[in-house]
């Protein structure tokens, strides 16, 4: 690693195993505490050292195919597990990091609010165990071990989305739906690396990806693929594979639908990107035949049928939910042009998706803990009782379909330019097709804030209204302003994108 940034040296060199490990070790201590407030604030020292690890990591990683590898225990690949960063994961482990800490403050009210007293302690714990396991999957340069922080990451998920059944007790039910849809997904998925260990004796992905070089044409390394691609893409929340995902959003905790739709799906992509870039090479026919002819149709089909779903929704958050499976196929359709300028649109849409969910969800969040309501119906007249927050929520909104000078435009205008220099004219018409419904369901949710009069607190579902804290508004404005400042000044994300890019194509864990 070159010399570290933020961290003493003696900790930077250790940079990797902390990012994960911390949060591991007090998601423990966090369930022992009688206080939900102390374990929140274990939570966010944890989602702290996180930060700070991934800054060390992003910057290592900086230089041309620059990789940093931990051998864990002293045990060096591809015997032992080992922690292994290039231009990709260390973009997404700063997202996560960077993404967890902003959320924690928005949670520190939400949560008091949603989640009884009793159980706040549990939920910061689980919190910590679903950002570990996330970060792990990451990180992790061995197959069998992502399946491992795979799991870790969905016990968390299922306990927090189930924890709001305080305000709406279909939350236990999108959790079970969510854990039967998530336990299929791994099972393909770690059949796919049965496979392939079968097939290469080996588990460590760098290793792996130089013996599957070794065996074109070979059955058993094909289907291994097809199984993680299925896994996976039920993770991704790939259409049509997305069926757990709008209950999930819909009924969980403001605080945990925040941070799981700016981070979750993005960490199944960039599993999706690892594997078919780097452990096997695109170049090979059926990982080019399986992006073009599986990925690719499938994410336009999300792209528009996700869209004209959203159209119909009755509650904001599950419009919501609709309008994510739709961008990941925004994400996943820069995949299938599986060229270096189709995977760097992918890759900016990834981050900056979870800039434009952020300000969307936290708005919700705030529109429910000031007046109660989650509806369509419900936020009339909110822009104008609390011009602030439908502010944040009208810049989240625009940036969602694209509006010049935000982020959504930029990322749309680079996946526009990857397919049309693939001569995909057709996508582009498809890229368009759901802006405009995008255009649609963001039109309903902005006329219904700023059009109609103030709500009359008697006729609200809470009988009284409540003033929006600083810690709720802070981070709302953190991810609303983003939106702003990375479309005009679109450098460092574009290049971060690309060099992530670059990364998957050139690099990778076994170049």
């Amino acid at each position: 690693m070159s010399d570290p940034i933020l961290l003493p040296a003696a900790l930077a060199a250790h940079a990797p195993a902390l990012l994960v490990a911390v949060p591991l070790i007090l998601s423990t201590v966090a369930a022992a505490q009688p206080s939900g407030r102390f374990a929140w604030a274990l939570a966010f020292i944890s989602a702290a050292v996180a930060f700070f690890c991934a800054i060390e990591l992003f910057a290592a990683t900086r230089g041309e195919y620059a990789i940093v590898s931990y051998a864990m225990g002293g045990w060096e690949p591809p015997f032992g597990i080992e922690f292994r960063i290039d231009g990709l994961n260390a973009a997404l482990l700063l997202l996560l990091s960077a993404t967890a800490l902003v959320t924690l403050v928005f949670g520190f009210s939400t949560v008091e609010d949603e989640v009884d007293p009793d159980k706040r302690s549990l939920f910061y714990s689980a919190f910590m165990l679903c950002f570990s396991g996330l970060s792990g999957v990451a990180i992790t340069g061995d197959a069998f071990n992502l399946f491992v922080f795979l799991e870790i990451s969905s016990i968390g998920t299922y306990a927090i989305i189930a924890m709001g059944w305080s305000n709406d007790r279909r939350a236990l039910t999108a959790s079970f739906n969510y854990l039967v849809m998530g336990t299929i997904g791994a099972t393909f998925f770690v059949i796919g690396i049965g496979f392939l260990y079968m097939a290469t004796g080996t588990l460590n992905m760098a290793d792996m990806a130089a013996r599957i070089a070794e065996l074109p044409g070979n059955r058993v390394v094909e289907v291994g693929f097809a199984f993680i691609l299925v896994g996976i893409g039920l993770k991704a929340a790939l259409f049509p594979l997305h069926l757990w995902l709008p209950n999930a959003y819909a009924f969980a905790p403001s605080f945990v639908t925040t941070f799981l739709a700016a981070t979750a799906t993005k960490v199944a992509f960039y599993v999706i990107i690892r594997f078919s870039f780097d452990v096997f090479a695109i170049d090979s026919g059926f990982v080019q035949n399986a992006l073009t002819y599986v990925v690719t149709p499938l994410a336009i089909a999300g792209m528009i049928i996700a869209s004209a779903q959203a159209l119909f929704q009755a509650d904001a958050r599950r419009l919501l939910a609709y309008s994510s499976v739709a961008q990941v196929g925004y994400m996943l359709l820069g995949l299938g042009i599986a060229t270096a300028a189709g995977v760097t649109a992918g890759a900016l849409h990834l981050l900056n998706h979870a800039l434009m969910k952020g300000a969307l969800f936290m708005a919700l969040g705030a529109f429910f803990y000031s007046y109660g309501v989650r509806r369509i119906d419900d936020l009339k007249g909110l822009g104008q009782a609390m011009p602030a927050v439908g502010g944040a929520f009208t810049i989240g909104a625009l940036s969602l379909i694209g509006v010049p000078f935000t982020a959504g435009f930029i990322s749309k205008f680079y996946l526009i330019q990857a397919a049309l220099q693939n001569g995909w004219w057709w996508a582009v018409v498809a890229i368009l097709a759901a802006s405009v419904l995008a255009v649609f369901y963001c039109y309903r949710m902005l006329v219904a804030l700023w059009v109609n009069p103030k709500p009359e607190p008697e006729h609200l579902p809470n009988g009284h209204v409540r003033k929006v804290p600083l810690t709720i508004l802070v981070p709302l404005y953190v991810f609303a302003l983003a939106n702003l400042y990375f479309g005009i000044n679109s450098e460092f994300m574009v290049d971060m994108a690309r060099i992530a890019a670059e990364a998957a194509i050139n690099g990778g864990v076994g170049r």
